[in-house]
């Protein structure tokens, strides 16, 4: 027999999933906007020796979306799995193919955050689901905590992509939560740092 939450109990539990929600949606944008302005290259080329790059990203918020508020409560949306299931190629979610366009890859996240949205909204936060892939049951409150940390932590991947890119900082337009200052100025911070790692290091400083 299912017990009927309270007012208050109900009241908690909305607000906690607002809270969740407001963060997990703040890096959702993050991500995606991290995009715009950008040539068909720049958000498909790797920035790193592991090749993060800014599509991919998107591509692997995608397939873990749709796996902890897809299958894991019976409601399946197709999406690409994620390599760590054993159900991929290793890191195939993690960059677009030539035949994937940013605008496929883009509207299916979008999709897939919409769904979860759905899953939220329709299920309490103890519901219990499974994980594809063996892995233990997990409540929807843990799902949510994952994907608010995971994607807050894609969103800080592509803060640093973009800006290796073109430069390009902040957690939305604008540049808003970077520090003020034109290019001169971030060069002599940037000189200012260098000067300080070297110093505590016991290293000389570099020649002018």
């Amino acid at each position: 027999m299912t017990e009927t939450k309270s007012s208050t109990e109900a009241g908690i539990e909305a607000t906690f999933k607002k809270d969740l929600l407001t963060y997990l949606q703040d890096a959702r944008d993050a991500l995606l906007w991290k995009l715009e302005g950008l040539s068909e290259y720049d958000v498909r080329r790797p920035l790193t020796p592991t090749g993060t790059n800014l599509l991919g990203l998107v591509k692997h918020a995608t397939a873990a979306e749709a796996l902890y508020f897809g299958e894991t409560f019976g409601r399946p949306f197709e999406a690409p799995r994620p390599w760590i299931t054993g159900e991929a190629e290793p890191n195939s979610d993690f960059w677009a193919t030539p035949e994937e366009s940013r605008e496929e890859i883009v509207g299916r996240y979008r999709a897939a955050c919409a769904h979860a949205d759905a899953t939220i909204a329709a299920l309490p936060l103890d519901a219990v689901g499974r994980v594809p892939g063996g892995r233990s049951t997990v409540t929807l409150h843990h799902g949510l905590v994952h994907m608010t940390a995971e994607t807050q932590r894609h969103a800080g991947h592509a803060d640093i992509v973009r800006e290796l890119v073109d430069g390009v900082t902040g957690q939305r337009r604008g540049g808003e939560n970077t520090a003020p200052g034109d290019e001169a100025w971030w060069a002599a911070h940037r000189a200012r740092v260098e000067q300080a790692a070297r110093t505590a290091a016991g290293e000389p400083a570099p020649r002018a």
